[in-house]
């Protein structure tokens, strides 16, 4: 076998995350997604600067995400054979190349096969980042720190693009990110040579395929549920009679929120075990969304938005933690990035075909409480019967 090549899982202890290696799938992860986690102010420097309209934008975004999501396949076959330190410097190389190149083009016939490439090995290094933590002997803490460290890109580069923009134009963006990845070369020998299960992948026999699929489309209903809701939210403020700068100063603060979700996932980690903080977030997601229905008042409307987010980044990593405690492989977690690509792409479908449909936003919250419900049943269903390890 090559040096390139990787053997099965290692039958040892799982990863005990150590300060480089969690740095390394904090600061990778939230550079992966960057044009996404600040959409709302590339999405306005490209109709100010490039004049684009709402259907190239979009087709832009959807491109970005399509190509993380679509990283999932040659995945399936590198998984398992190519030096995983060899394939993120690979990838880190290419993603510099495609924001540099990103940033010199002036056309966007150019610039979406150039978003398309970079955003391939953004997924790429996204998937290295889910697929390490779940091999760490503590996964929920470990994603929730991979949430964490995106929701705090987002909230900083909102507020710091923009005067950016002003001054150096759309470029700004991608020479950031392209700077920020050549910073973080020297993190890439962090990462494993190869998969490592979770101590309760290990611990006992192999998970069945049913409660692999019950675990992936727990996820993907998990994402089609938050989706629609949050991509929504702001129509949900104007039915109800709510001005747009009310709703937007209430969004804005849930973004803080998700921040303290995430962080509250990192601090209880596995401390009280995997199974009373789904039930908790799920109760609360629920919640949330109920409380959305019906022309909800100001009152209402930011209590339900805040512990909406709040709930979604504080459930998100224990979530993940179950998944990865069946994968004995890696191939799960790889296929969950392609599952959360296509919740968030089927979530606002789904919502507006509802929303048209019905005229109004009842039938999409419905919706979404239909789903999340699904979800709990689903992820309850993968759960093992002996928790252990980031579960216990």
């Amino acid at each position: 076998m090559s040096s390139d090549s990787v053997s099965a899982p290692a039958a040892g202890a799982a990863l005990p995350c150590p300060p480089r290696l969690l740095t390394a799938i904090i600061v990778f992860a939230a550079i992966a997604p960057g044009i996404l986690m600040t959409a709302p102010a590339v999405a306005a420097q490209l109709a100010a600067q490039w004049q684009l309209g709402p259907a190239q934008i979009g087709r832009l975004f959807s491109t970005e995400l399509g190509a993380m999501s679509l990283a999932t396949l040659p995945a399936w076959w590198w998984i398992g054979r190519i030096n995983w330190r060899r394939v993120a410097a690979l990838s880190a190389l290419v993603f510099i190349a495609g924001n540099l190149a990103s940033a010199l083009v002036q056309d966007f016939t150019l610039l979406l096969p150039l978003r398309f490439i970079a955003s391939l090995a953004g997924g790429t290094l996204m998937i290295l980042c889910i697929t390490c933590a779940a091999g760490t002997a503590n996964p929920s803490r470990v994603y929730a720190f991979w949430v964490l460290g995106q929701l705090v890109l987002g909230a900083v580069g909102l507020l710091a693009l923009p005067p950016l923009f002003a001054h150096f134009g759309l470029m700004a963006v991608y020479l950031i990110l392209a700077a920020i990845m050549l910073c973080c070369l020297p993190l890439i020998p962090a990462f494993p040579n190869g998969f490592t299960a979770a101590r309760s992948a290990r611990s006992g026999p192999a998970a069945s395929p049913t409660r692999k699929l019950c675990a992936v489309l727990a996820v993907l209903t998990f994402y089609i549920s938050l989706s629609a809701v949050w991509t929504f939210i702001g129509g949900i403020a104007a039915g109800a009679g709510l001005s747009p700068a009310h709703s937007g100063q209430v969004l804005a603060v849930a973004t803080l929120l998700g921040i303290v979700g995430a962080g509250a996932a990192a601090l209880i980690g596995a401390r009280f075990g995997g199974g009373h903080p789904i039930a908790l977030g799920y109760a609360l997601l629920l919640a949330s969304v109920a409380l959305l229905a019906g022309q909800p008042l100001l009152l209402r409307f930011a209590l339900a938005a805040l512990l909406f987010k709040f709930t979604w980044t504080f459930v998100l990593p224990f979530i993940l933690a179950r998944v990865a405690g069946l994968d004995n492989d890696g191939k799960l977690m790889n296929g969950i990035n392609l599952v959360i690509g296509g919740g968030m792409a089927i979530g606002p479908t789904l919502a507006g075909y509802l929303i048209e449909s019905s005229g109004g936003f009842n039938a999409l919250l419905f919706g979404a409480l239909g789903c999340a419900l699904l979800s709990l049943l689903l992820i309850s269903l993968a759960a093992p019967r002996c928790i252990t390890g980031g579960e216990r």
